[in-house]
């Protein structure tokens, strides 16, 4: 598993403080206010968050040592990333670089495919399932996915009829 995880780009500034606006790649933008410390990639360099806030569907958000607009835009489409460590997940919930690969298999052990993409529709998230090229949707809801095995790379699920009926 990866330890640092992208969450948003910077892509542009904000006031005359040396704010930057970031748009948000994980579920909200809140997620990102949440951190003291983002990253760029591999954790290479980090920023220590002073404020944050949201602004519409964007983060505001301030770092230590980026105190002008001048400083602050030679960030613009920097890509922020997370610890992993220091996030909180609540319980059944993952990282989306988690889901991406993993084998999708029924009950009685049929493989379907692996997960290539998960899309958020607002209701609930739909795991888009490759199987050689062919697409398959399933939607992210206890009644279709029954386990969820990061560990073992594999998901387990009720395969809702119609979606992988042969055409």
């Amino acid at each position: 598993m990866e330890k640092y995880l992208e969450v948003g780009k910077i892509v542009t500034t904000h006031g005359v403080r040396g704010d930057v606006k970031v748009i948000p790649w994980c579920d909200t933008a809140n997620f990102i206010c949440d951190f003291d410390t983002l990253y760029t990639k591999n954790g290479e360099r980090s920023f220590k968050v002073t404020r944050a806030r949201v602004l519409g569907n964007m983060a505001i958000l301030r770092f230590e040592g980026i105190d002008d607009p001048n400083k602050a835009d030679t960030l613009r489409q920097t890509v922020l990333y997370i610890n992993r460590d220091d996030a909180k997940l609540e319980e059944g919930s993952y990282f989306v670089a988690d889901l991406i690969g993993l084998e999708v298999y029924d009950e009685q052990g049929k493989l379907y495919g692996k997960i290539k993409d998960v899309l958020k529709t607002g209701a609930n998230d739909v795991y888009e399932i490759d199987d050689d090229g062919k697409l398959y949707y399933i939607p992210a809801i206890p009644s279709v996915v029954l386990n969820t095995d990061i560990e073992n790379g594999k998901m387990t699920i009720y395969p809702m009829e119609g979606i992988f009926d042969a055409n």
